[in-house]
């Protein structure tokens, strides 16, 4: 009998990753008016920060419902299923998944990731390590219970103001970046969205990357880690990659990069940098 891990597309994984990691991504959707997509698989990364450039207006999100997740979980071949979600404190997701694994007489185990994006990753990633390693369903949700507060996630965005329009946060945080070029510098504390520092420029930026590494003890490369980038262009990424060298123990070409997509997106825009990696010991 084998493990199904699911996961929401906030994790930004795509088709193809999905099918090397043996996972199963359920899409969040996005609408541009009466225009409606399903994230990462009716509208992809690129396609999506064209049209949010283009448009006036900010997307509508819209979390998995109960029922898509009970479809899920009744369609899978498998009798145990390990239900990864988006942070319960930025969507509605965890909760659906709940609901739609009281309904079915699987065992599904929901695990809320207390993140989102490559962070959210983090704990896939994890959780298909303890499966190919032939741990339980039990074991693996109890494990990612307690490493999702290991996860460390930083990001430099180019402006808080999607993430105002979005009520992510308020109109007095998004004011932190709001003056000449001070860039909002984000951290996810315990599942929330948290505005931890600013940066004016990049060099600065890249100063409080290295800074946020060192003080959660570096990164613990035996684990899983991932870098990220939103909008149509990575150069801003391969700047930050360059700057810190130091940080890593791979070559740049080496290094695991994701793109944003549409659920995120809508809320941080285009031009954001970011890492998540389970800290080392301080």
């Amino acid at each position: 009998m084998g493990i199904q891990i699911m996961v929401d597309s906030g994790a930004d994984i795509m088709p193809e990753e999905a099918t090397k990691l043996g996972v199963q991504v359920i899409p969040l959707r996005v609408a541009f008016g009466e225009e409606e997509y399903y994230d990462g698989a009716s509208i992809d990364h690129d396609t999506f920060f064209e049209k949010l450039i283009e448009t006036d207006e900010l997307p509508k999100t819209s979390q998995v419902s109960p029922g898509e997740y009970l479809d899920a979980f009744e369609a899978c071949n498998e009798d145990e299923i390990i239900c990864i979600t988006i942070s319960s404190k930025l969507s509605g997701c965890y909760q659906s998944a709940t609901i739609a694994a009281s309904d079915t007489g699987k065992k599904v185990f929901v695990v809320d990731s207390l993140s989102a994006a490559i962070g959210e990753r983090l704990i896939v990633e994890t959780a298909v390590r303890l499966r190919d390693k032939g741990c339980s369903v039990a074991e693996i949700a109890n494990t990612l219970a307690q490493k999702r507060k290991e996860v460390k996630v930083i990001a430099l965005l180019d402006t808080l103001e999607y993430l105002k329009k979005g009520g992510r946060i308020s109109a007095a945080a998004a004011a932190a970046g709001s003056v000449l070029s001070i860039k909002p510098v984000l951290s996810i504390v315990d599942g929330e969205i948290t505005v931890i520092g600013k940066a004016r420029g990049s060099k600065m930026g890249n100063n409080r990357l290295i800074e946020f590494v060192k003080l959660s003890g570096g990164i613990d490369f035996s684990q899983p880690f991932c870098l990220a980038y939103s909008g149509l262009s990575r150069a801003v990424l391969d700047k930050y990659i360059e700057d810190s060298r130091s940080l890593y123990e791979m070559e740049p070409d080496k290094l695991p990069i994701s793109s944003i997509g549409a659920a995120i997106g809508t809320h941080v825009g285009p031009g954001v940098v970011a890492l998540a990696f389970f800290g080392g010991s301080i």
